[in-house]
């Protein structure tokens, strides 16, 4: 049978972790119609001698050129009409490759589905798992650009509980889990490597919408498990990138806006007002616990105490998320950006 779907798997130093992806990938129900690429983005482990002394095909790049890059060395080498990526610290169900095939009828662009953290037992392991940032962004973000109706999607989100969701159309999705039509990747260039890490996914939906290739469908049931070990450093310096990486798409991007989060400006205004007025202290550090109420409730009702915590962590992670935005957006100030789309009604 000839293989119709390539699985690009990007690795810096995951010597000690690609194994299980890959026994992950021998174990698919459709295993014979998969062909298997690893990308050694400049690691110094030895991770493409396990990839090697599997059989697998390992592209090497000399120094590391970020998981853009990476993603995009595996795609032009893909030898198939269907190319998915994961991360190295990933593992897919059985059927997952058989269900991102399935999926691709007439119309479709890409196929992706959710990344379920499996982390360990410290607080930080379970603090990732009660807020699981992997989802996809939906499709009413075409709506509107206008920061109004940008809040009320956020607060929103704040304000709800997430609810399991069915096999639908969608924006865009998580990097760790998707899958796209190798011809219509290689016609809009692929993922633009200026982003290293973070909003790569939604920069190149945005130009496959802008060619006329909008449809993304995402398929609950195609979960791969992201195992990893979260630090408070290193959730931090995540947010950190996001930041930046919002930031290039706002210098990127006519139409974009500013991508700032409300509630630690507001912190911060309060705190700086308690220096005249010390009871605003009292309010800013109760504050969080109202403006994030999905801690309250995982520690009243969900049997986790510990989740009074989880709100300053957010707004933490947060105004970290502030503070690349600003950094970026000072580095990439003055970057040509990408001409109007053609095509009303969708995002710029």
């Amino acid at each position: 049978m000839a293989a119709s779907l390539t699985v690009v798997i990007c690795s810096l130093n995951g010597a000690d972790r690609i194994d299980r992806p890959l026994n992950a990938l021998d174990a698919q129900t459709a295993r014979g119609e998969l062909e298997i690429i690893v990308v050694d983005d400049g690691s110094s482990d030895g991770v493409g001698d396990v990839a090697r002394a599997r059989g697998l095909p390992v592209i090497a790049h000399e120094a590391n050129q970020g998981l853009s890059a990476a993603r995009n060395t595996g795609m032009r080498a893909a030898t198939t009409p269907l190319v998915a990526f994961i991360d190295d610290d990933c593992e897919p169900t059985p059927d997952w490759a058989e269900l991102l095939i399935g999926a691709y009828e007439d119309g479709v662009t890409g196929v992706g589905g959710p990344v379920v953290p499996i982390t360990g037992t410290g607080f930080m392991s379970r603090y990732v798992e009660r807020n699981n940032r992997h989802e996809p962004l939906e499709l009413e973000l075409t709506t509107s650009q206008a920061l109004p109706y940008r809040l009320y999607l956020y607060l929103r989100n704040q304000w709800t509980t997430p609810q399991p969701k069915p096999r639908r159309d969608v924006y865009s999705f998580t990097g760790g889990n998707m899958s796209f039509r190798r011809e219509e990747l290689l016609e809009v260039g692929g993922f633009d490597e200026r982003f290293r890490f973070g909003s790569e996914e939604e920069d190149l939906t945005r130009r496959l919408r802008r060619a006329g290739h909008d449809r993304m469908v995402f398929v609950p049931e195609a979960w791969i498990t992201h195992r990893f070990e979260p630090t408070l450093r290193n959730v931090l310096r995540r947010s950190l990138q996001y930041g930046r990486g919002n930031a290039l798409q706002y210098s990127k991007w006519p139409g974009v806006r500013p991508t700032l989060f409300p509630w630690p400006v507001l912190t911060f205004l309060l705190l700086a007002a308690s220096l005249l007025l010390w009871p605003l202290v009292v309010v800013a550090v109760l504050l969080p616990l109202l403006l994030y109420p999905r801690g309250l409730k995982n520690a009243t009702l969900g049997g986790a105490p510990e989740a009074f915590v989880d709100p300053f962590l957010q707004l933490t992670q947060e105004a970290y998320e502030n503070v690349g935005f600003v950094r970026g957006a000072l580095a990439f100030r003055g970057m040509e950006r990408e001409p109007e789309p053609v095509r009303a009604g969708h995002p710029a």
